[in-house]
């Protein structure tokens, strides 16, 4: 077996937001990106400072509207009309998961942004474009595991892919992403049961059920390709769905956790903002 690889996404994210950064520049584009935070959480907060320290990297400028968790869901809707009006924003996110439990309705609240404003692409319009081939950008998790796939020349084709997570902002977008490229892939969730009955036979696993050690080295086969998604905290350290320790011995490429897919799912949120505000789209 060769030996084990780390699959450095943040070298990647860094070249990402210089390249970002070099075109804004050349072509004198200012832009702007709304974040709309409702309520705090620890890893909220962390996510949120990653994201602004990108956006200062990139040159771009950041605006952060907070909200109380109780704040209702159509004032929330009514901000984000606003903010698709304002001719100074250039895209809007809204940070996930909203607080639960919560009687707003999260994916209404997505819906609100207009698709030329979504980099993230979760709102209903944004993701039909991107599940019919439609879409100029892929939503940032989808384009960083792209790049990473690009740049290690790992090829999904004849491969068995297992996708641990079936949220809107992993499970869904990757499944439609794999489909498309004619991989054969499972898609799993924490309630399927013996887990390690498709994640002993994968070639690739790629995992964003966010509960940290979720998958051991004895749930995965010799050689086998671990792209880490997940991000939870275990003895106060953030730490992936992968327990490293056990994993790494194993696997011929891993993404650590942090510095593997999160600063990479960043830079293409950034990507994709300017692409946005670059290129024309068909309706």
């Amino acid at each position: 077996m060769k030996k084990m690889k780390i699959l450095d996404g943040k070298k990647i994210a860094l070249e990402v937001i210089e390249n970002i950064k070099k075109k804004t520049d050349e072509n004198g584009i200012a832009l702007k990106l709304a974040f709309i935070q409702v309520g705090k959480s620890r890893a909220g907060e962390g996510y949120l400072k990653q994201k602004k320290k990108a956006c200062e990297l990139a040159g771009i400028r950041f605006e952060l509207l907070g909200f109380k968790e109780s704040v209702k869901e159509n004032v929330l809707i009514a901000e984000i009309r606003r903010l698709n009006k304002k001719r100074d924003i250039s895209g809007i996110i809204v940070q996930l998961p909203l607080p639960s439990p919560s009687p707003i309705d999260t994916q209404a609240v997505l819906d609100a942004v207009n698709s030329q404003k979504d980099p993230d692409s979760l709102s209903q319009n944004r993701f039909a474009k991107f599940s019919a081939g439609r879409s100029i950008i892929m939503p940032p998790v989808v384009s960083a595991i792209d790049h990473l796939f690009s740049r290690y020349r790992i090829d999904i084709k004849g491969k068995k892919v297992v996708v641990i997570g079936s949220g809107r902002l992993v499970g869904r977008p990757l499944a439609m992403w794999l489909l498309n490229n004619d991989a054969t892939y499972s898609v799993l969730n924490t309630s399927t049961p013996k887990i390690s009955t498709f994640t002993k036979i994968a070639d690739i696993i790629i995992t964003g059920a966010g509960q940290p050690g979720l998958i051991t080295g004895r749930m995965v086969k010799g050689g086998v390709i671990v792209i880490d998604v997940g991000s939870g905290y275990k003895n106060g350290k953030i730490s992936g769905d992968a327990d490293w320790e056990t994993v790494s011995k194993k696997a011929r490429y891993i993404t650590p956790v942090p510095g593997g897919i999160g600063p990479l799912t960043v830079a293409c949120l950034l990507e994709n903002l300017t692409i946005l505000n670059q290129q024309k789209e068909e309706r």
